[in-house]
């Protein structure tokens, strides 16, 4: 591989990717990386096991909350940093260079990439919070942001803004910092696909070392735990739709169906290769995404417009005192909403950095953030002013279910709820299952693919059964904790993997510390030696 400049690049380093593998089983492994995140995960599963899930989710909790409480400045204020890297670095020259070098070409196309980025990124999480977020919001349920009078005008136009807020810039902008550092580190320096490669200019070669190795297991482990919780969380709220839509009672078994089903349309999915699976799954759902919406915008026209407008409005009026830990006094909404959020974005950062910068060859960096940071923050800003903007109008107009409740009873369930006020709400809620469903999926997928490229030394190529291995392992594990505690297990594995987001919010920042030195390269110009 040609180098624009060999300075921080694999030619630099006497390291070889992969030197540090041994074939196993017919798959391709870092030894230490692969065996201490086994061995971790292990530990961790027996010593939630071996408490009772009540005991274990307050143990847990009880750290959680004072690591969010403690340190909410450290959350917040990583955000803010990540945003403004990314805002620069955009408009900055160093926004020129291509990933992969001047002349590379990109693999996918625009619509393809954005859909397979939105789809490892949030899109279970709209569907989940679709509703239940700005409704939350608006009636109270757990504080209002900034203060804001509950069942109000103001008090709408702050719930719109400030769920917007948690799934705007800041959000995209920790994801996209992620994966820039490593798609630059990849593609333009050689390095492996592993989070350690990203900090090379400034470890030099140690990272290639044990301090590599703590990296990358801390890596897999938020990764491993993130995937597993999502499932978990997931089965339960797909459980929970396909019983109310069919009218039959939730149930464990129905759950863990759920899950092996979403295992094994993984498991097809990650043998049909990056194309026929992940890629074409992406594409599908944002296709049934899109029509979805599109039918929820059509039956509620005037009120999602106005929706739009206020959720707009909102968030620039109010991103600035939103983005601040200073000086609040709705320190319960605070820390139980917008540091829980930041610190799960940064937790589960590692799994979609990856990914992401896996399928980003051949594109500028600016073009890479404009992209990263602006069509998702469109696309939420939609999908938030439709659902959540039609969900606080059947509350102010005591339409349907959550009217009647004037608000959440059971978070699950608020998507179901909204779509029952409809004629043909089945029909729409059987589409929401489908698209949990299929997004579980490609997040499974890709979570597993990371997950196999941080254990084998970041080799880009590797055997299809270890990528099998992660995906059945996340799936096992989420099952498990949902059979010995049900959710408050799951909510546990949550909490340790949000724990974990603390220092990797120090350790993103450095990684874009370390990714300036590296564009620096690319632009140092060789000094003329004058002639005698």
């Amino acid at each position: 591989m040609k180098f624009k400049s060999k300075k921080y690049s694999i030619d630099s380093t006497d390291y070889q990717v992969g030197q540090d593998n041994v074939s196993k089983w017919g798959m391709d492994i870092h030894t230490n990386v692969f065996s201490v995140s086994i061995g971790l995960s292990l530990l961790f599963i027996i010593t939630l096991l071996a408490l009772s899930p009540n005991e274990a989710k307050e143990a847990i909790n009880s750290i959680k909350n004072a690591a969010l409480t403690n340190f909410d400045y450290v959350f917040m204020w990583g955000a803010n940093i990540l945003l403004l890297f990314a805002v620069g670095i955009a408009a900055s020259p160093l926004g020129k260079i291509r990933l992969g070098g001047d002349k590379a070409t990109t693999d996918y196309s625009t619509l393809s990439w954005v859909s397979m980025l939105f789809a490892a990124g949030m899109g279970i999480g709209l569907i989940f919070w679709g509703v239940a977020e700005p409704t939350a919001f608006y009636t109270d349920w757990f504080g209002t942001p900034l203060n804001a009078e509950a069942f109000s005008e103001q008090g709408r136009e702050m719930a719109l803004g400030a769920t917007v807020f948690h799934w705007g810039l800041h959000a995209w902008a920790i994801y996209g910092m992620t994966a820039l550092c490593l798609a630059y580190f990849v593609y333009n320096k050689g390095l492996p696909l592993s989070m350690r490669s990203i900090f090379y200019p400034l470890l030099g070669d140690r990272v290639w070392g044990k301090l590599g190795d703590v990296i990358d297991v801390m890596a897999v482990l938020v990764t491993l735990f993130g995937l597993a919780t999502s499932l978990g969380l997931g089965g339960a709220q797909a459980a929970s739709g396909i019983s109310h839509v069919l009218g039959f009672k939730s149930s464990l078994l129905l759950q863990q169906g759920i899950i092996l089903l979403i295992m094994s349309l993984a498991i097809l999915s990650i043998v049909r290769g990056m194309d026929g699976g992940v890629k074409l799954l992406s594409n599908i759902n944002m296709g049934i995404a899109f029509v979805f919406l599109g039918l929820v915008f059509i039956l509620n026209f005037t009120t999602v417009l106005d929706s739009a407008y206020t959720a707009v409005i909102g968030y620039v009026k109010n991103i600035i005192p939103l983005s601040s830990s200073t000086g609040r006094e709705d320190t319960q909404w605070l820390h139980g909403w917008t540091v829980f959020y930041w610190a799960w974005w940064v937790a589960y950062a590692p799994c979609f950095g990856m990914f992401v910068a896996r399928i980003s060859k051949g594109r500028t960096i600016r073009e890479f953030l404009v992209y990263v940071l602006l069509i998702p923050t469109l696309v939420t800003t939609a999908w938030m002013s439709v659902f959540g903007g039609v969900a606080i109008d059947q509350i102010i107009n005591e339409v349907g279910v959550l009217g009647a409740n004037q608000g959440i009873t059971d978070v699950t369930l608020s998507l179901f709820y909204m779509l029952d006020a409809y004629a043909f709400g089945t029909l729409l809620s059987l589409l929401a299952v489908a698209l949990i469903i299929i997004f579980f999926v490609t997040t499974l997928d890709s979570g597993s693919i990371v997950i196999d490229s941080l254990t084998s030394g970041g080799k880009l190529e590797v055997p299809i059964k270890q990528k099998l291995v992660w995906a059945v392992i996340a799936s096992i594990i989420a099952m498990l904790m949902l059979w010995i505690g049900g959710t408050d297990s799951i909510q546990a594995l949550q909490y340790i993997t949000i724990i974990a987001a603390l220092p990797f919010t120090i350790i993103l920042i450095l990684g874009c510390i370390s990714l300036v030195k590296g564009l620096l390269t690319e632009t140092e110009q060789l000094t003329p030696i004058p002639a005698k």
